[in-house]
């Protein structure tokens, strides 16, 4: 006999006034959590009831139906529509929607009702916002509506514009919600595709991996050229912006590159005209100079503008302001906001007086030029005065007689002085042929003197510092010099007074933190120091001991020479082996003696100084000894590129150094024979394969006479 199913049976719904319904104790909910009750009376005003109440009717002593209904599953609703009665938004007798129960237990009734509630998977709530929004409704309206934020409103429509492709792999849990949220940096839905395509098969598919992929034809907003230009400038020539909503991208990332290249030379052409007109007989223009570009010329003194009244008394307020300020609050654990931002303006109007115009001679001016930049945040960067060897002899009487006319441009018109700007942008090397990087080649001769230029300007910083070292530092040069007759031409410390210069150059060696230190110490001894010569011999013997020997170390810091140089075909006849060994040798003792930390003195791995100059094996060496075996391992199947750029961000803090910038320990190897050179250590091994022969130069804008 077949059996007979018995058919389910729903619980009856009915309309009961609100003055019917009472809260009931046997609510499982307990905690509040989500949606307060505020919001949800907003809903439930704005959409009304959604969903009805789970009532059971309350019986008195005797099981009689009291007329009234207790609420075990919709305490939220009901305390949401209690609320709107109270304020007055909805009457006591409004009819509610309830479904009735009369069998079971409540509180399984309230437990199941919070437990069998499935909420929306995100990318549901993704496409839903995207619907509304197409729907004519604005970010903020959504906002509102659903009780959150714009900007939340802004990331779920961003994440609903990624690849339909992507969703799909999300929505089968073939990525997380962080890995979607890095794909949303780019509108190219295509790309995404393509760099999920090549990140899932190689297992590499860190959030940090995909935004990288995704911006590395980018330029930052941080970057120098960006914050020159500016964002807005930028995209009204029609550059477009990428932004990452999910994480701190500082401005996003500039997408056009050759179109922001392209106006930076435009505005500082722009600059050099304007500057032209001054009369200069050069000017030269680059984004970046490298250190040392002004070496070998005479600078011009010149004279700031005088002050007028008015501007002096306005010092003399500033002055007094400050003054008071720090005498009100000198014993305050913590300036007030206001007081801080006060005394900011007032420095940066006192540091306005300061850098006031310079006057220079018009004579001088008819034969020196200008050098024009982008400082590191971004500002131009003006150094004018400069004498090129050549040109600094004196001036004809026509030249004078031209300089003097003030419609003259150093003899010629000012739009003659400068022609129309030549841009030469240095091509980047190619990757090295995979199948050639199967070993670990010596370091190529570049790189080293790269390297050690980094070195060299270190060792000064640090010679310089240590007056007492720097002191005996010279007198055993001048003591090898005096007894040992061949052994000063080996010498690191090129007593003269000579300052060796750096014919290789790794980028940001201008701003590192050993050329600003060397120079601004500079400066400050040159403000010490008279301006005629005639008066220096008394300036000197007016100093202390202290001072004399602080100016002393300062001075043998410029003839270090720790530059590593291949004797080879250039160099034949300039230096030999054995010379650049016993240099080096002589250059560990110094950076011994004065205890030099290359880490401490700011360098570090990148892919422009080292990571993206060597072979696969030395970066992965690179890597496995500064964080061990599995660090590499988790790079070893990429690309040289990409291994570089995943390199640089797994050395960072970690210390390493190559070795050329190791503080070599005199215990490690014995001691050569006199006379004699020993081998060289691997990275001073066999000259590098033609692979970095072709190093181009920084890009520059050159605007001659």
């Amino acid at each position: 006999m077949a059996c007979v199913v018995q058919k389910i049976k729903l619980s009856p719904s009915r309309d009961i006034p609100f003055n019917k319904l009472v809260l009931s104790q046997s609510n499982v909910r307990r905690v509040e959590a989500g949606v307060s009750i505020e919001q949800l009376a907003e809903s439930i005003a704005q959409r009304t009831l959604l969903q009805s109440l789970s009532v059971r009717a309350v019986v008195d002593a005797d099981g009689q139906e009291t007329g009234m209904f207790e609420v075990p599953a919709g305490g939220r609703r009901y305390r949401a529509l209690e609320l709107l009665v109270k304020q007055k938004r909805m009457a006591k007798t409004q009819p509610v929607p309830c479904v009735i129960r009369d069998g079971g237990i409540a509180e399984d009734d309230s437990l199941a009702e919070n437990d069998e509630r499935v909420g929306l998977h995100p990318l549901d709530q993704f496409r839903a916002f995207k619907l509304l929004h197409d729907g004519g409704m604005s970010e903020e309206d959504i906002a509102a509506r659903h009780f959150v934020s714009p900007a939340i409103v802004k990331q779920r429509l961003r994440l609903a514009s990624v690849s339909p492709k992507l969703h799909d792999v999300y929505a089968d849990d073939g990525m997380t919600l962080e890995q979607l949220m890095a794909f949303s940096v780019t509108s190219d839905q295509a790309r995404q595709e393509q760099v999920w395509d090549n990140i899932s098969r190689s297992g590499n598919d860190e959030p940090y991996q995909i935004r990288r992929m995704l911006t590395e034809n980018t330029v930052r907003a941080s970057d120098r050229r960006a914050q020159f230009i500016g964002l807005d400038a930028y995209e009204q020539a029609g550059g477009a912006v990428m932004r990452d909503l999910f994480a701190h991208d500082d401005g996003g990332w500039l997408q056009d590159v050759p179109l922001l290249d392209r106006l930076v030379t435009e505005k500082l052409k722009v600059e050099a005209e304007t500057i032209a007109k001054e009369g200069w007989k050069w000017i030269s223009v680059a984004v970046d100079f490298p250190y040392g570009h002004a070496s070998g010329m005479r600078e011009l003194e010149g004279k700031p503008v005088d002050l007028s009244p008015e501007e002096q008394a306005t010092i003399d307020a500033l002055n007094a302001e400050q003054a008071k300020l720090e005498s009100d609050y000198q014993d305050a654990d913590e300036l007030p906001e206001e007081v801080d931002q006060r005394l900011g303006e007032i420095e940066q109007a006192l540091m306005a007086f300061e850098d006031r115009p310079v006057l220079y001679d018009p004579t001088e001016i008819a034969r020196a030029g200008v050098f024009i930049s982008i400082d590191s945040e971004g500002r131009l960067s003006v150094d004018r005065g400069y004498v090129r060897p050549e040109d600094d002899v004196p001036a004809t009487d026509a030249d004078i007689e031209q300089s003097a006319d003030p419609s003259s441009t150093g003899g010629q018109e000012a739009g003659a002085c400068i022609r129309r700007a030549v841009i030469a942008v240095a091509g980047s090397a190619a990757d090295a042929d995979e199948d050639d990087e199967d070993a670990a080649k010596p370091l190529p001769d570049r790189l080293i003197t790269e390297l050690t230029a980094h070195r060299t300007l270190a060792l000064r910083d640090a010679l310089a510092e240590s007056p007492a070292i720097a002191f005996q530092a010279v007198l055993h040069n001048f003591v090898l010099t005096a007894f040992y007759r061949f052994a000063s031409s080996g010498s690191c410390l090129e007593i003269g007074l000579h300052t060796p210069t750096f014919p290789a150059q790794a980028p940001g060696l201008r701003e590192s933190a050993s050329a600003k230190a060397v120079e601004a110490r500079h400066e400050s001894w040159k403000a010490r120091l008279p301006k005629s010569e005639k008066d220096l011999w008394d300036a000197l013997t007016a100093l202390d001991g202290g001072a004399q020997a602080s100016l002393f170390a300062h001075c043998a810091s410029f003839a270090v020479n720790a530059l590593y140089e291949p004797a080879n075909r250039y160099n034949q006849g300039r230096v030999s082996a054995h010379a650049v060994r016993t240099r080096l040798d002589q250059a560990d003792v110094l950076a011994r003696a004065v205890g030099l930390d290359m880490v401490q003195a700011g360098w570090r791995p990148t892919v422009d100084n080292y990571l993206g100059r060597v072979t696969k094996p030395r970066i992965l060496e690179a890597v496995r000894e500064a964080r061990g075996e599995s660090s590499a391992q988790l790079i070893d199947h990429l690309k040289k590129a990409d291994m570089a750029k995943e390199a640089e961000r797994l050395l960072d803090g970690s210390g390493w150094l190559p070795e050329p910038l190791r503080l070599v320990d005199p215990a490690a190897s014995p001691a050569e024979e006199e006379g004699e050179a020993g081998p060289l250590p691997d990275f001073l091994a066999d000259e590098e394969e033609g692979e970095n022969a072709g190093d181009d130069d920084p890009q520059q804008l050159d605007a001659a006479e």
